[in-house]
């Protein structure tokens, strides 16, 4: 008589096979699956974790379970597949941190200013984004009436921009650091394009002295009316500044000039900005117009970015 198991064994005499079984099911001779054997440094140390070593009366994880069956190849892969699946987790971490960045902040008149911005490359620091004014629809007349009297009667119009910047290594010793922006307003026509050499260089130890000039060009258009055709103005303008900031106080001075197609002088401005405490700074300027007149301003602020 033959008999045949599911381990591939083929044509046992019956007796080998009797006392085989015999020697399996012996309550003595259980040894537990994939149990190595102990050895001097497996040996416990104190009683929890003898506590945790395998037993011959622990249940048999593998009951039930034909080897035969197993797929063994799930845990076969090549080192080039592990590295592409590692490398595209990076690239979808890199894409969630570098993804758009949207704000926004109600105005007293019922809108909302919405802000996107986005990072291109962080090789020139190239970033992107719109700055918009959303008008909320009315909703009921109360409504209707609250923002026509926030906004002298009219009902507050929405508007944006589009705007581009960059900021580029300089040239050795002369700059620092060239920074580039780009905005263009359809709404009013308008556009703007500008570039700022920066160079900076410590005094003492928490002193730093901050050089600035910059270059832009506005440009404004209008609309053609019946008669009469649409043309384009162009403004040129620089500045010049200085800035000196304490680190230790929080406290910056700054002095500068402009100087634009539309003046013809110099106009000078003087200002100050000293940091509270986290987050909250307080500054002040005192400018000159191109009308001859003094315009002072004193600004507080609150910024925080998370």
């Amino acid at each position: 008589m033959e008999i045949s198991t599911g381990f591939g064994w083929t044509r046992l005499p019956l007796a080998v096979a009797f006392i085989f079984g015999s020697v399996l099911t012996a309550p003595a001779q259980i040894i537990p699956p994939f149990s190595p054997a102990p050895t001097a440094a497996a040996v416990p140390d104190d009683e929890d974790e003898a506590a945790d070593a395998p037993d011959v009366n622990d249940p048999d994880v593998m009951k039930g379970i034909d080897v035969d069956k197993l797929d063994w190849g799930q845990l076969a892969i090549e080192a080039g597949t592990l590295n592409d699946i590692i490398a595209a987790k990076k690239r979808a971490q890199a894409a969630a941190n570098n993804g758009m960045n949207w704000s926004s902040n109600a105005n007293a008149n019922g809108s909302s200013a919405v802000t996107v911005k986005q990072s291109v490359s962080s090789f020139w620091d190239a970033r992107i984004g719109a700055d918009m004014t959303v008008a909320n629809e009315p909703r009921t007349m109360s409504e209707l009436l609250a923002q026509k009297a926030a906004n002298g009667g009219n009902l507050p119009q929405s508007s944006g921009s589009a705007w581009a910047a960059a900021t580029a290594p300089g040239a050795g010793r002369i700059w620092d650091k060239t920074a580039v922006e780009a905005r263009v307003d359809p709404g009013s026509e308008q556009s703007k394009l500008g570039a700022s050499l920066i160079k900076s260089m410590p005094l003492t130890g928490d002193t730093s002295l901050t050089l600035q000039n910059g270059y832009s060009v506005n440009q404004q258009g209008t609309t053609a009316v019946p008669g009469v055709g649409g043309h384009i103005t162009r403004n040129y303008e620089t500045d010049q500044t200085a800035k000196v900031t304490i680190t230790d106080t929080g406290t910056s001075i700054s002095a500068g000039q402009s100087l634009s197609t539309t003046d013809d002088k110099w106009l000078r401005k003087v200002g100050a900005e000293q940091k509270l405490f986290d987050n909250v700074t307080v500054s002040g300027s005192v400018g000159e117009t191109s009308q001859g007149a003094i315009n002072k301003s004193v600004t507080a602020g609150f910024k925080k970015s998370w």
